[in-house]
This record gives structure tokens, sequence and C-alpha cells, in this order.
């Protein structure tokens, strides 16, 4: 399937209730709602790649997003926004737009080199990324939004699946609730399985639905992290960071920058 033929599949899919817009020279599709004068870019070569591997799932998956998105949309502006409870971390990459399409700053915190927090306002089925404008409507500061939202991080659950490679252990957290990869941020969470961990401790979120935790037992666990963590980062609807991080005491220090120091600390000897 060709982009164009994406194009017609995505408009016969989600109707009349839209203006399309495609720019070939970017191979991108801008959809605006013809009601709340809204839109949303959808990046067409992305979803053709996708296509490839996963079929109409990768179309139904964009099509579930849209429809959700903008429904969100409609509640927001027929009820307005709800009180902090409801406000969640959510991680993305530094590379990740700092403002909305409107112009107006999102609420953002410092993470790690490769990683940025940004806050969500949870809308049940989906949620929106608050920016300034929003504050003023919530009438919160956005001191007042980080907080709730670390303490929101906290109350997620932490189940995780197991899996025994090569004499090293992974942990996966999939609970597919958006904010998978926002466990990163639960530290009585991550201080448990560094008591739990026998090798080296590591902390991957390559995509926003997973989270993954590594105890790196011998040099091969490296290598199959790696290929693990890309893997799941060119899959992912919302991909994050192919790169893993090593925890230890609180910290996190990006796997590559190790190995960098490694090599001066060899130079220098």
């Amino acid at each position: 399937m060709d982009s164009k033929q994406m194009v017609q599949q995505l408009q016969t899919k989600l109707g009349d209730n839209f203006t399309y817009t495609f720019d070939e020279k970017y191979d991108k599709l801008r959809l605006e709602h013809k009601t709340l004068q809204k839109g949303m870019d959808i990046l067409i070569g992305d979803l053709v790649a996708k296509y490839e591997q996963k079929k109409e799932a990768a179309i139904n998956e964009v099509i579930y997003t849209v429809e959700q998105t903008f429904l969100a949309m409609e509640k927001e502006a027929a009820s307005g926004f709800g009180g902090l409870t409801n406000v969640y971390p959510v991680v993305r990459s530094t590379s990740f737009p700092k403002a909305s399409k409107e112009g107006h700053a999102f609420v953002t915190t410092k993470h790690t080199a490769e990683t940025r927090i940004y806050y969500a306002l949870d809308l049940g089925t989906t949620y929106r990324l608050i920016d300034e404008d929003m504050l003023q409507k919530l009438n919160v500061t956005a001191t007042q939004v980080t907080e709730a939202a670390k303490f929101r991080a906290k109350s997620l659950s932490t189940t995780y699946k197991q899996d025994e490679v090569a004499g090293n252990v992974f942990y996966f957290v999939n609970a597919n609730d958006g904010y998978d990869a926002s466990r990163i941020l639960n530290e009585p969470f991550l201080a448990d399985m560094e008591a739990r961990v026998e090798g080296e401790m590591t902390v991957s979120v390559p995509h926003q639905d997973v989270l993954i935790i590594g105890d790196i037992r011998n040099e091969v666990g490296y290598d199959i992290l790696a290929q693990m963590t890309m893997h799941f980062f060119t899959v992912g609807m919302v991909p994050i960071t192919s790169l893993s991080f090593v925890y230890e005491e609180g910290k996190l220090e990006p796997i590559f920058i190790l190995a960098k120091n490694k090599v001066q600390e060899e130079q220098k000897k």
C-alpha cells in the first residue's frame, strides 16, 4: 500500500466529520474536525511502514486514537476540565514538541538526557497533555500539577511479567493503561526492584506502553537488552528511546555514557 492509498483508507474509515489535507512533500495528512475546529497530523510514511508489519491492525490503531482524541475534545468542550485527581505524568523523548499546535507551552520537568516528563489530564480512553493555557482553565499552578502527578504515579499498579534469557532476567510492566512508561517515576517501586536483582539493574522505556527492568548478570545480557529495546522502540505507537539506563541508588545513567566513561578510564591507564 502506498501513501495515497493509505490516505484514502483513512478518509473512508473516519468519514465526513473531518477535512483532509495531504502534504505529499512531507508525507503528512492533516485532519481538521469540522465542528471543533481542531486538528491533528498523521505521518503517513510511518503508518505505511507499520502496515507492512501489522496490516489492518496498524490502521485500526490510528483510527481508534483519532476517534478517542476528538471524543475527549468534545467532552472537554461540553463540560470543561475536572480536577487534579486525574492528572498523571507521561514520559516522552526530549525531541517531543515542547508546545501544542496552538503554540501553548506544555508543562514539563527535566528527567534524563534522553527523556522529559510531561503531564496529562486523563479523560478515560485517552488523555490530553497539559499546557499553560490549560493551567488557567484548571485554575492551578504548574507546581500543583507536578505534585499531583507524582502522587498519582505511585498509585499505578506495578504488576509485571518475568522472563529469563541466557541467564539474565527481565521484568515487563505492560498494563496497557497509557502510563506503563510512567512507572519509571515510581521511586519506591524501582528501589524494591533494585533489592530484588542479583546483577546490574537496567531500566528501559522504549515506548509509552512498556517498562522493562533488566537484571543483567552477564555480558550477553546487554546485547539482548539492546536488541529488545530497539524492537519495542520501532513497534511502539509512541516511541520514547531505544537507549536503556543503569539504575543505582536512585539514579538513572544512560548505558552508552557508562560505556564511554569506561573507555576513557582505560585510555588513562
